[in-house]
């Protein structure tokens, strides 16, 4: 499974770990404040740092979670019936968790003809489009809206416990992921089935994280410019969208297995309403008020910020918005862009780590 996300940081995270180890000491409290994969969090929990992590999409919440949240390995104790009634015995797994029973338990989903079916494949018929659209073959299709339903039925009746519902919403994103029918994000789709989105979906469990730490870590979700008042830590992170693509529209899809809704889908890209999740920090004329805004609400006394060449505001324009605040330090390196196949801007890509100092 892998994350297909524009902007993750899992190239560079050691980069990113080790500025924050330069500027604050072990087991300091740091703030992820854009989050999205959680990558840079769950890393950051590894190396024994107490960490707030936010965002505003809710799949994004449901990987923090997943990577900070677990204390011990999922038992799923109130969904007994559910597992015994659809665990089939695998040879090679003598002697199963109880979290690869149920990850086998939703992989053994009765296919269903519902809305992914419907709106997302070539055999459905889009309530709000002419042409059906091709995220997904239609096999692939059915077996999400299988899963959903059985997920769905499961929290209905209180069989999941809520950070168990986040790690398999958080399962089925990523197997999700690894079979859509995309060039890079969900902005539109493949015109016919390609790689991966040729193979059959399959959920996986997650490499877990446990520890006695999990309850020092916190999870939010909601506007940067709104948590950040109510934050208090030693550095903030924060790994900011770089150009006017919103994210909310580019995972749309990922947002809907997220919230376990069916939302009108519309046009040819099947874009759920959105608005109630647009950023800010996509927009060149919001970009800096929002900026200020966090900065000026946030206790801490140091911000770390993640930015590229590609940015909306080009690095000089950082510095003075950066400056009134305290002293600012910027520290430049190069690395792979991620792109889509189709792409035709360099494969090299400067980033900038820019460390605003407050004291």
């Amino acid at each position: 499974m892998g994350y297909r996300y524009i902007g993750s940081k899992s190239k560079i995270i050691d980069t990113v770990l080790k500025k924050i180890g330069d500027i604050v000491p072990e087991g300091a409290h740091v703030t992820d404040l854009m989050t999205g994969t959680a990558t840079v969090a769950i890393k950051l929990r590894r190396h024994g740092y107490k960490v707030t992590a936010n965002d505003l999409m809710t799949y994004s919440y449901h990987h923090a979670i997943s990577g900070l949240k677990f204390s011990v390995p999922p038992t799923f104790q109130m969904a007994d019936e559910f597992i015994s009634n659809n665990y089939r015995a695998i040879e090679n797994i003598p002697n199963p968790t109880r979290y690869e029973m149920m990850i086998n338990a939703l992989n053994n989903s009765e296919p269903i003809e519902g809305y992914f079916w419907r709106e997302f494949s070539l055999s459905g018929a889009p309530i709000k489009s002419d042409k059906p659209r091709n995220y997904f073959s239609s096999e692939n299709a059915a077996k999400i809206d299988g899963i959903r339903a059985n997920i769905e039925k499961l929290v209905r009746y209180d069989a999941l416990k809520p950070n168990e519902k986040s790690l398999l919403l958080h399962d089925l994103i990523m197997g999700t992921n690894d079979v859509a029918n995309i060039a890079g994000t969900y902005g539109h789709h493949m015109a016919e089935l390609v790689g991966r989105a040729k193979h059959s979906l399959e959920l996986y469990p997650s490499e877990l994280l446990t520890g006695e730490d999990a309850e020092h870590h916190t999870v939010l979700q909601g506007y940067a410019e709104e948590v950040s008042s109510q934050i208090s830590c030693d550095i903030c992170y924060i790994d900011p969208p770089y150009m006017k693509r919103q994210y909310a529209a580019n995972y749309h899809i990922l947002e809907t297995l997220a919230r376990g809704d069916e939302p009108e889908a519309i046009g040819v890209s099947g874009l759920r309403p959105w608005r109630d999740q647009y950023s800010n920090f996509c927009t060149k004329t919001k970009i800096r008020d929002s900026f200020r805004s966090i900065i000026t609400r946030m206790k801490t006394d140091n911000f770390l910020i993640s930015y590229s060449e590609d940015g909306l505001l080009d690095i000089e324009d950082f510095v003075e918005l950066l400056a009134p605040f305290g002293d600012v330090y910027i520290d430049e390196f190069v690395h792979k862009r991620f792109k889509s196949n189709s792409s035709k801007l360099k494969s090299q890509l400067t980033e900038y780590l820019i460390h605003l100092n407050r004291e």
